[in-house]
């Protein structure tokens, strides 16, 4: 008995450490993945890197999309678009 008494510390730092950090992560994870198989010709978006454009190719060979900035047309991973940002970028305008 004594020695399960002895792990629970570490059993108890375990679980928390799950909840609040390994779970967020693998549901953000699984929400930028959702977000990049569903973006679609003519959607508005903003790399991480911080270019905004327009998406008007996509390739699902390469997991790739290439964006018209005013630069011109740039080829990206889907990957390297922001999911956060460009979600509000294409949000409905609200007026208050």
């Amino acid at each position: 008995m004594g020695s399960i008494g002895d792990f629970l510390p570490f059993i108890a730092m375990f679980a928390v450490v799950y909840f609040f950090m390994i779970a967020p992560q693998m549901k953000k994870a699984k929400q930028e993945k959702a977000f990049a198989s569903e973006l679609k010709r003519g959607d508005k978006v903003v790399t991480k890197s911080g270019m905004h454009g327009k998406v008007i190719d996509l390739n699902d060979k390469d997991n790739s999309c290439v964006i018209e900035t005013l630069a011109g047309k740039i080829k990206f991973e889907r990957s390297a678009i922001s999911m956060e940002i460009s979600k509000k970028l294409n949000a409905p305008a609200t007026t208050k």
